[in-house]
């Protein structure tokens, strides 16, 4: 059992792999802030042509 934990402890590999966990999860937040940002853009400019370019209905 020891040899078994003295190997875990040596390997680089559970590093790693949370390293890259970690950049992924950074990677995806930035995604979302960059969506939710587009979005409220798009939002606003439709809400102005809904108002101010498409005729009203009678």
């Amino acid at each position: 059992m020891r040899l078994i934990f003295f190997r875990l402890a040596k390997s680089k590999r559970g590093a790693t792999a949370i390293e890259y966990g970690l950049i992924v999860a950074l990677i995806a937040i930035a995604c979302m802030t960059a969506v939710n940002s587009v979005a409220d853009n798009t939002i606003s400019m439709w809400g102005y042509v809904k108002t101010n370019i498409v005729p009203k209905q009678d």
